[in-house]
């Protein structure tokens, strides 16, 4: 009679556990493949599922044959333990398996391909920082139940599990800063602040909003850049938002020309593009004359498209078609700076003179010559030269003036 409580019906009991599991495992998946038969994709959705919901069959079924043919008795608190640590870990693995697949499932009833995709966006935000914090709870639960298996470690996952409160006042008064973010991020996507592919301009950055975590927020930039915020940057910072409500925007061009342009020819011409472009939405297409100082005519032309690329590729288009326009059809129309000669405008008509009354201070008369000749003459300045710098005509003269002056005190 075979024996099973031996090492070779401990193998045989494994090895029959196993051929079990592949046996349940192969008729699951054609249940799954009937199935998915309804609903196309749906069998592709399921790969990580499927993968550790094996790994925790295989794990339960060898448990199962090793506890029953185990022929060393000392040896099963070992292998027990050793086996429901690893259950329990493939237990939480597969948890977050199975929840990822709900979220999956639950985001593609709302694609973000369409036209209006408000709702979509801030369900996909909700979701991801849903996905996160269950993410996180179920690692923390796993490693104390974990923790709660081990001999001499029971009292550490107690207090894993039972003093979150504790825990949590220690963090917050350790990581202020840090905990500020976790709330700001939770209230931004709960909030409905910010959606991932919001169109916003963000520290003087115009971009997309391309990941919201608990902690930062990634701003896609149209250069191709990544911006990484902190969450309380948009719970502190005013922002723009170009898509908080809809997609569709204004946008303006403006335009200093000359006095001789032709509004009304102006106008026809801009109907005329956006007429022909696809990028216009058919809202609005206006042209207005918003100022008119220092020489130029200043207009503002004002058109509407479907969401911001398309806003900022008409605004280029129309730009760049009524620069042309201007130059070939309206030239006159074209900025250009004037300037007026008035120097003979205050004299009367046949007068080339100006009489000496009217002239400045230092012209006009003798007497103002001679004012002119003192003001802006030279004037002398005597310094002491030395003896051996003087020249030798400088020295005869001085001699001789010397000599005559003492024959006159002499006289």
């Amino acid at each position: 009679m075979f024996e099973w409580v031996s090492w070779l019906g401990l193998a045989v009991a494994v090895a029959i556990a196993l051929v079990a599991v592949v046996i349940a495992v192969g008729v699951i998946s054609l249940i799954v493949r009937g199935i998915a038969r309804l609903r196309p994709g749906v069998y592709q959705t399921l790969g990580p599922v499927r993968q550790r919901l094996r790994v925790l069959m295989a794990l339960l079924a060898v448990w199962a044959a090793i506890s029953i043919t185990l022929p060393v008795e000392s040896l099963r608190d070992v292998i027990d333990g050793v086996i429901l640590v690893l259950v329990i870990a493939v237990s939480g693995w597969l948890l977050i398996a199975v929840i990822n697949l709900l979220l999956n499932r639950t985001l593609t009833r709302y694609p973000t391909d369409v036209p209006d995709n408000r709702a979509a966006r801030r369900i996909r935000t909700q979701i991801q920082l849903i996905r996160r914090v269950l993410g996180a709870v179920i690692i923390i639960v796993t490693i104390g139940a974990i923790l709660l298996t081990l001999p001499g470690a029971e009292a550490l996952g107690a207090s894993v599990l039972a003093s979150a409160g504790l825990v949590s006042v220690v963090a917050g008064i350790a990581a202020q800063s840090a905990l500020a973010n976790v709330f700001a991020g939770m209230q931004l996507a709960f909030s409905d602040a910010i959606r991932v592919d919001d169109v916003v301009i963000a520290d003087g950055e115009w971009g997309r909003i391309e990941e919201i975590t608990l902690t930062y927020i990634v701003v896609s930039i149209w250069d191709q850049r990544r911006l990484v915020l902190p969450s309380t940057y948009f719970t502190t910072t005013p922002f723009q938002n170009w898509t908080r409500n809809a997609t569709e925007l204004l946008g303006e061009i403006n335009f200093d020309l000359d006095w001789h342009v032709n509004i009304d020819q102006m106008r026809a011409q801009l109907k005329k593009i956006v007429a022909d472009s696809e990028l216009w939405d058919g809202r609005t297409a206006n042209i207005q004359v918003v100022d008119a100082t220092g020489g130029f005519v200043r207009v503002r032309v004002l058109i509407s498209a479907a969401d911001s690329g398309a806003q900022w590729d008409l605004r280029t288009l129309v730009r760049e078609e009524m620069v042309g326009w201007l130059q070939q059809k309206n030239p006159a129309a074209l900025p250009r700076t004037r300037v007026l000669m008035v120097e003979n405008e205050a004299r009367p008509r046949g007068r080339t003179s100006i009489d000496p009354q009217e002239r400045g201070l230092f012209s006009g008369s003798a007497e103002a010559e001679a004012r002119r000749q003192e003001f802006t003459g030279a004037i002398p300045v005597q310094e002491n030269v030395p003896e051996n710098l003087v020249g030798p005509e400088e020295t005869d003269a001085d001699e001789a003036q010397a000599s005559t002056a003492k024959r006159t005190s002499t006289d």
